[in-house]
Formats: structure tokens, sequence, C-alpha cells
């Protein structure tokens, strides 16, 4: 039997909470637990699958979507999307166990794990106060500017850059684990990540001006979509580094499995109080999620039609234009 870490997959912050929580649950109850690491991505309806809870002991959400599934005994997320499920507020609301957490307002569900063990259990995790920080910087991208985390020199974002680019299920776990017992700069340098992470900061450069290329900005709203180029991550801060006034980024690319991948962003180095609409609230009809300046949705892999229809109607709305009626996929 293994505890099950429901994670939010080729995300820095999910694997720095998954490390974190793995940490806790192990001083908690010995260091014996034995953990698998299952990544999760939004998608219409049920994100979760029944083999996700099969041989659970027990089953961890973090920084994802709730589930009303009896084996998920432990919670912890910080989305403004966390409860879209008929039920799934109500159900989170009467819990009694003292293991669910949800608060919207954090920087970083790593950080609100941090800050939650602490008070409600007496756990110190400062000796991953490194894994923390740039957590919290991730998440919110509080960056200087957009260089930063497009040339990806800094250990963390390298390891950020990995999260985002890894496809192999197997090597999630084996990063993850190595997140909470190794320092950030020698666990970058580990050979697995430099066989992942070097080709695709040299690849950046050539994404730097795709991404240029096929951008389209009107009215402070910069769109754009690589659906004919392969399955890969792409640096979603390019877009600011190229145009550091746009005030909205609405991209489709290519996911796991061919999945049709659309998020919406606003620039993080704009005021924040400066934003007009919220990004989880936009894209939670299309079973998508996230925070009120930046999210994600995602689409079957044949439905390009439809997911550059939503995609012309968010930048409708964020440009302030008369849009029609928003509808999730049929």
């Amino acid at each position: 039997m293994a505890v099950h870490v429901l994670h939010h997959g080729w995300c820095f912050d999910g694997a720095a909470s998954s490390a974190l929580f793995a940490a806790f649950f192990r001083r908690r109850l010995g260091a014996r637990q034995v953990f698998r690491f299952i990544p999760k991505d939004h998608r219409p309806g049920d994100p979760y699958e029944p083999e996700d809870f099969i041989g659970a002991d027990p089953a961890v959400g973090l920084d994802f979507r709730y589930s009303q599934h009896p084996a998920m005994t432990w919670y912890f997320d910080h989305h403004a999307s966390a409860f879209q499920l008929p039920g799934d507020r109500a159900h989170f609301l009467a819990d009694a166990s003292g293991q669910k957490f949800h608060d919207g307002g954090a920087a970083s569900c790593a950080g609100f794990i941090a800050r939650t063990v602490r008070q409600r259990f007496d756990c110190d995790l400062s000796a991953h106060a490194d894994l923390i920080a740039w957590a919290e910087r991730i998440d919110a991208a509080d960056f200087p500017s957009p260089s930063m985390p497009v040339l990806l020199v800094e250990p963390a974002l390298q390891l950020m850059t990995f999260v985002e680019s890894n496809q192999d299920r197997e090597l999630t776990g084996v990063f993850i684990e190595d997140l909470a017992r190794r320092p950030l700069a020698a666990h970058a340098a580990a050979d697995y990540v430099q066989q992942i992470v070097a080709p695709r900061r040299a690849q950046n450069q050539a994404d730097l001006a795709l991404i240029e290329g096929r951008a389209v900005v009107h009215d402070g709203v910069l769109a754009y979509d690589l659906l004919d180029q392969p399955v890969r991550a792409y640096n979603k801060f390019i877009p600011y580094y190229h145009h550091p006034a746009i005030r909205y980024v609405v991209a489709l690319t290519r996911g796991q499995d061919r999945r049709i991948k659309l998020t919406a962003g606003y620039n993080p180095w704009l005021p924040r109080t400066a934003r007009e609409h919220s990004m989880a609230d936009l894209l939670e009809p299309f079973g998508g999620g996230g925070h009120p300046y930046v999210g994600g949705c995602s689409f079957d892999p044949d439905g390009e039609d439809h997911a550059l229809s939503v995609q012309r109607s968010l930048v409708d709305v964020l440009r302030g234009a008369t849009a029609p009626a928003l509808s999730p996929a049929p």
C-alpha cells in the first residue's frame, strides 16, 4: 500500500507541494512510508480516474481540484477554482477530519502547506526554506523582470523547466523525492535533470523567435497558437519578454497525449489592481482552473476548431469587446 499523492502536474508548485507533504507525512508516521506521485491535469468534468484511488493508503490532493472520493483524506490547495463539481464545496466544508485545507489567497500551495503543518501539527519544514521560497516566487510570477524566467539561469528555474517538460512518469517520483533531500543547485546539476533541461534551454532560443512570429497583438491582448508544433513545454513568459507592456496573453499549445492546452494570464509586471478579469472564472466553464492572474484548461486532441473558438472569445472578453457567450466543449 502506498500514499497516492495526486498533485497538479507539470507545475513546479505541484512538485514542491508533493515533496513537502512527503517530508511532513514521513515525520508524522515514519520514514517507511511509500509514495506514488500521480500528476493531474485540468479537464472538463471529474479530472480523477478510478485507478488514482485504488490501493491508496491514503490519497492526498495537492495544488489541484477537490475530490469527494472517500480515499482522499488529506487535501491542500490554493486555487480559486478548487471546487467545481456539484457538492464539492459543501463536502469540503462538512469535513471534520482536520486534514483538509484551502486558502485561495495563498501565493503558493507549497508555502501554504509549510505554514499549515507548522500551525496545526507543530511540524517545522524550515529545512526546506529555499524550496518554499522559490515555489512562492515561481507560482506568483514574482520575478524582477521577464528575462529571469526566460533565460533560466537560476537552478530553481531549471528545475521548474524540468517539471514542465518531463513526460517520464517514473522520473516524476524520483524528481520529487530529490526535491525534498537535495539542495536545489545540486539537484539542478543532476544528469537526469540536465538531459531534459539543457536541450530545453537551447530550444528556448528558437521558441523566442517562434512565439514572436506567431503573436497577434491587439488592444493590449496577445494571442498565439502552436497547435502545429511538437508536444513540448513552451516558456509562458516569452510573450512578456517581447511585449513587456502587454496586459493579457491567451495561448494554445499541445500537452500530454497531444491534448490541446489553453492558458490565459495577466501580465505579472503590471499593477495587480489593474486586472479587470479573473482567469480562473473565465476558464472554469471549460473544466479549467487556476488563479485570478493565470489559469488553464484543456481540450481533446482533435478539438482544434472548438479550442480556437474559445481562444477568440476569450480574447474578445479581455479586449473589452462584445463577445459571444462562452460555452463548454460539445
